[in-house]
């Protein structure tokens, strides 16, 4: 069920008129977990099983941690969970991966291929995964006491606005909102009189309707422009590739961050807070800064439970680049079965190690006082965001002859400008949202948008609303993209 289709707001309506009659908070909650688990069901079918069975054994394995007075068995009792999680994880996603490459190995020495499962991605597996296990490490690092009950536990995982594609949620976040007593000024309390004049209730409209707006009219109106570049990407110029670049830069970002917006919103409709996980990742001033900006829910998580474990900074100079470029690896492998993932990881991985480098020899550049100027804003700004968008290229280009090929042009510029010219001719729309997009990102800068629209008069507000459902529904055809992350 895709966030972008008429089934999910049939489906989301009828959920908030449910629970928005439900008196006692544990019913809404009970509520929650089975339209949760019917979203699910509709999204991957039979798969379901996967996200019941990592919700019993962390629930389980969780409380068994936590009583465990021995180190050594809440030791082995973590690794259980671990390979369970990680297994599963493994297998679904990566197990017809590993034998590719076994084939493409043996191929040579004449070596019978083997036979590929022909595996299905358990849509949301990545995410609920990665929930699942902060939880256990967190109970066994002594952060966090277990949940009090399965119910709770499960919704906990299971919360469908973010259960597909993120934000990753962490336990010591929601599972406290869950232990708040109804009072008369909840969200649930306020929905049952029928009305949208609350600035908390605003605020989730204006966010999904900001996430929808993303999605359906700069990602999905702008991703043709993008398809055309790099579906035949040998023999292009090397602006052309750049314009590619930007276009998929531009589209993955609005794709993600609008599911982002929608989850989030959604959320705060049905009464719960989830943290924002971008934060105008395109105006980054270095990589350490864009992985504080882009997917940050991802990024921390990285960081609290691998970096850090790994010695993060406190072992050396060679230990931190190495801990940099296996997070970014892993960060890369985790997006999905394939080396485009891990070169994408890789580069990443290699911008903060030689962003390390340079903050080390020459350390006085922490405090320059040119960097901190707009001028000096705006030039670390640049250079960031050309080696940001390079890496989209491959995220974007499967093929590796194809990927070395546009690597080679966005480096070396061969200065040629027919080529381009045709394609922005033949695509006037995606090039203004490109170039909208970037306006408004500008103006999301310096004002908060989202909360400056929450906050007009409620004539203001429907009207700009009203005009949104409009633009929307004037590009849409009626065929809806399925969000890019959805395939992790």
């Amino acid at each position: 069920m895709l966030f972008n289709t008429p089934e999910f707001i049939i489906f989301f309506i009828s959920v908030l008129a449910v629970i928005s009659c439900i008196k006692f908070r544990r019913f809404q909650h009970l509520f929650l977990i089975g339209s949760s688990y019917f979203f699910f069901y509709f999204s991957n079918n039979f798969l379901i099983t996967l996200l019941i069975f990592s919700t019993l054994l962390d629930f389980y394995v969780g409380k068994a941690i936590f009583t465990a007075k021995d180190k050594k068995r809440k030791k082995i009792l973590l690794i259980s969970s671990l390979a369970g999680n990680l297994g599963l994880l493994g297998f679904f996603k990566y197990a017809d991966f590993g034998i590719s490459q076994i084939n493409n190995i043996t191929e040579s020495l004449g070596i019978p291929e083997i036979t590929s499962l022909g595996l299905i991605l358990p849509i949301g597996i990545s995410f609920y995964t990665f929930q699942t296990i902060s939880y256990t490490v967190d109970i066994y690092r002594g952060k966090l006491e277990p949940s009090k009950s399965l119910w709770e536990f499960a919704l906990f995982v299971s919360f469908f606005p973010q259960l597909v594609a993120g934000p990753i949620l962490r336990a010591n976040h929601f599972l406290p909102q869950l232990r708040e007593k109804i009072s008369n000024n909840n969200i649930t309390s306020r929905l049952r009189t029928i009305t949208i004049h609350d600035a908390s209730l605003r605020f989730g409209i204006s966010l999904m309707a900001i996430g929808f707006f993303k999605k359906m009219f700069f990602a999905d109106n702008i991703a043709p422009m993008a398809n055309e570049i790099f579906n035949v990407p040998y023999g292009l110029e090397s602006f052309s590739v750049m314009l590619g670049a930007i276009a998929f830069g531009v589209q993955i970002y609005c794709d993600f961050s609008g599911y982002s917006d929608i989850a989030i919103g959604a959320a705060t409709i049905l009464g719960f807070h989830i943290p924002a996980n971008f934060n105008k990742p395109y105006f980054a001033v270095s990589p350490v800064d864009f992985w504080r900006r882009w997917h940050i829910s991802l990024s921390t998580w990285l960081r609290d439970y691998l970096y850090i474990p790994l010695g993060g900074n406190k072992k050396g100079n060679s230990r931190t680049y190495v801990n940099l470029l296996t997070v970014m690896f892993l960060g890369g492998l985790w997006h999905g079965a394939s080396w485009n993932f891990v070169i994408w990881g890789l580069m990443h991985g290699v911008y903060l190690v030689v962003q390390k480098l340079i903050t080390n020899q020459f350390p006085s550049l922490k405090n320059s006082k040119f960097l901190k100027t707009r001028t000096g804003k705006i030039i670390s700004i640049l250079i960031t965001q050309y080696f940001i968008f390079m890496t989209w290229l491959a995220f974007r280009v499967e093929d590796f002859d194809a990927l070395s090929y546009v690597l080679y042009k966005y480096v070396i510029w061969d200065f040629a400008t027919n080529a381009t010219l045709e394609i922005i001719s033949h695509n006037k729309l995606p090039m203004i949202l490109i170039i909208g997009f970037f306006i408004l990102n500008y103006i999301s800068y310096k004002r908060n948008i989202v909360k400056l629209l929450s906050e007009i008069k409620i004539v203001y507000w429907t009207g700009i609303l009203f005009g949104v459902i409009i633009l929307i529904l004037l590009f849409y055809d009626l065929s809806p993209e399925e969000f890019i992350y959805f395939r992790f």
